[in-house]
């Protein structure tokens, strides 16, 4: 029997990395050229006299920044949310759909924009699934719910399990409450063999065959102690929808190959070609489903998978509709691929809820007539849809759901409180050198005061500490920073190393792993980096596409912050409640904090800490230093190796913002600074 089958696998998740090869001091101006087109298109506004109330909601006079960008907002007991501005459009079949929620399941809580957009619980989601089915029915069309996959690795509700616990055990439980009509396997959970193996034992087997993982196989240890691989699901699906229209459904993950050990991810060519492939697609039904991890729209262009299992089904059936709904990458997107099939991605963390609907030809050679729609996940959209009310919308089963959400939270103790934040501090809606960004406050704030305390044997070391931007994964919102924060704002967890070397190839290293880049040979197979690179170019064109339109409504009202999404389907603007873009400034990939006395000599040996998962990187960066400046080096001197690098101290990448709130943000410290 192999041992390791019961064993979590050494690979750990990696973190996000922006993709940011940029050396030398970071100066915004040059960075990011929209930075003028802001401060130009402020100047513009004033001189079309249309009011300081607009200027201020994003400037805020300093007498160190004069034009810092000013996004803190009045924190609201009830915040107010904006509607949906005009109705769904129904077609012959409509699918809501649902992806990459990462355990989100209470929604987001927090009162500064954008986070009421997403406030919605997914009690309310089975409230809005549940009138949206009468609806279809009173209609006589077909409603179907569908997923995408990645249900956990993001959110308290499903990391924050107790010891010998599995990560999203608890929170699949809420997932199989949902009457969805199918669902496919996300990359996360594959990462971790016991998560996979959760996932085979006791999620999937609710499903019926409806949990899809048309290409993911598991090994399992038979009853009679041999070893077999098997689906982790089912490899398909067909079934009848209320209307009786006849469905072909598969599940299938991009070319994963982070996975644990014992998961097996078959190649999107490979399987296409398989027996069973074959004869499932044989028999044409009214229209196939395929749902996958990582087959979005961007997917199909830059990896070409989606177009490989397309075109096999084109080759046997080319004119029956595909209704494709992909995830993955975090992104609102659409696009059509023939006249008779769509491709919808639907956002993350419970923010977004998709809508596709279809109107089939009764010429089979006609083209389908599609619509899309991205729906912020809340209430107000909900009841908007529904056509229900306050007093009307909540459904038994939907309390009951959020009740035992709630409940959850208190089991996980994912409501104990570190500290009080006292201001919003933003991961990319300001310039990462402000005094409002995540990243600032993480590098100059956070580690220079954690790791020292956590590490006291060495704590009187002079150290420059080196970390990824793209470690830390979201806002931080003024008022109590809870254990489900820490979980939120910074989810992966990797130990500090460091090694020593001279000042001044120290100073250097930052710059120099900037040079090759955050996707650097190292991690150039890291998912969670590319998922971050496509969301944040994703996010940039969005805000470098402003105009000074999208920031009022038709009847000249301010909108408020949310996402504007550009896609090449057709049918109008895909975003069901209209926004003005949220601001968003790119980081360097590495940044750097130095406690080392101004007058050091660029000899002196200092330590350089770094996290874990670029520690090969930075062996690397320094022995190129080391070549580059000679002159820095102490005679005799060797090149350093992976065996020079030690640990520093005990703690987690995932626990550093958790000490720091008891440190700086709780009454205890208050109290002392007061005295």
């Amino acid at each position: 029997m192999d041992r390791d089958l019961e064993k979590v696998p050494p690979n750990e998740i990696q973190p996000a990395k922006y993709d940011a090869p940029l050396t030398g001091e970071y100066v915004a101006q040059k960075r990011f050229p929209v930075t003028k087109r802001l401060v130009d298109a402020f100047v513009f506004f004033g001189s079309l006299c249309l009011g300081w109330h607009l200027a201020s909601r994003y400037l805020s006079p300093s007498p160190s920044r004069p034009c810092a960008l000013q996004t803190d907002l009045t924190v609201m007991s009830k915040p107010y949310i904006a509607s949906p501005d005009r109705p769904l459009v129904w077609g012959d079949v409509n699918i809501i759909h649902t992806s990459d929620s990462h355990g989100w399941l209470l929604g987001h809580q927090k009162a500064s924009e954008p986070e009421p957009n997403a406030s919605g619980t997914f009690g309310d989601f089975y409230s809005f699934v549940h009138h949206m089915k009468r609806k279809a029915a009173r209609q006589g069309v077909d409603l179907l719910v569908v997923d995408s996959g990645d249900l956990h690795d993001g959110n308290g509700l499903s990391d924050g399990f107790p010891e010998g616990g599995v990560n999203g055990h608890e929170t699949n439980k809420f997932f199989t409450k949902i009457p969805y009509d199918a669902l496919a396997i996300g990359n996360h959970e594959l990462y971790k063999y016991p998560v996979s193996l959760d996932v085979y034992r006791n999620f999937a087997p609710k499903w019926k065959g409806r949990y899809l993982t048309s290409n993911v196989n598991i090994t399992i240890v038979s009853k009679d102690g041999t070893t077999k691989k098997v689906p982790i699901g089912a490899q398909y699906t067909k079934f009848k929808t209320s209307q009786g229209r006849t469905v072909t459904a598969f599940g299938v993950l991009f070319n994963f190959t982070n996975n644990a050990k014992n998961t097996h991810v078959q190649k999107a060519d490979d399987f296409v070609k398989e027996s069973w492939f074959l004869e499932a697609i044989a028999e044409e039904p009214d229209f196939f489903l395929l749902l996958g991890d990582g087959m979005n729209s961007h997917m199909a262009v830059a990896r070409d998978n989606w177009p490989i299992i397309f075109k096999a089904i084109r080759y046997v059936h080319p004119f029956t509709p595909i209704l494709i709904f992909g995830g993955h990458t975090h992104i609102r997107d659409c696009v059509v691929l023939d006249e008779r099939s769509m491709a919808l991605e639907s956002g993350r963390y419970m923010e977004t809820v998709g809508w596709m609907s279809a109107t089939l030809p009764k010429v089979k050679t006609d083209p389908v007539e599609f619509s899309r729609r991205y729906l912020d996940a809340n209430r107000v959209t909900y009841q908007y849809h529904t056509g229900t009310s306050e007093g009307t919308f909540d459904t038994r089963k939907g309390k009951k759901i959020t009740k035992g959400l709630k409940r959850l939270v208190k089991r996980f103790n994912l409501d104990s409180t570190f500290g009080v934040v006292p201001q919003d501090y933003y991961l990319d809606r300001v310039p990462h050198t402000f005094n409002n960004s995540v990243v600032s406050l993480f590098i100059h704030k956070i580690l220079p005061t954690v790791l020292p305390a956590s590490y006291p044997e060495r704590a009187s070391t002079p150290f420059i500490v080196v970390a990824n931007s793209g470690s830390q994964r979201f806002d931080v919102f003024r008022g109590p920073f809870t254990r489900n924060d820490q979980f939120i704002v910074s989810p992966f967890k990797n130990s500090f190393l460091y090694l020593t070397v001279p000042l001044g190839i120290g100073r250097k290293v930052a710059d120099k792993l900037n040079e090759y880049g955050a996707f650097s040979t190292f991690v150039v197979n890291d998912e969670e980096a590319m998922v971050t690179k496509v969301w944040t170019e994703w996010r940039k064109q969005q805000w470098e596409n402003m105009q000074p339109s999208h920031m009022f409504d038709a009847n000249g009202k301010q909108l408020t912050l949310g996402y504007r999404t550009t896609d090449s389907c057709p049918g109008g603007p895909g975003d069901d409640t209209p926004h003005s873009p949220i601001p968003f400034f790119d980081a360097p990939g590495y940044v750097a904090h130095s406690t080392v006395p101004p007058a050091t000599p660029d000899t002196s040996l200092v330590d350089i800490i770094i996290m874990n998962f670029f520690v090969a990187d930075t062996v690397k960066a320094v022995n190129d230093l080391r070549a580059e400046y000679p002159e820095l080096m102490v005679p005799g001197s060797r090149n350093v190796t992976v065996h020079d690098v030690k640990t520093y101290g005990k703690i987690q990448s995932n626990e550093v913002f958790g000490m720091y709130a008891q440190m700086a943000w709780s009454k205890k410290h208050q109290a002392m600074a007061s005295n």
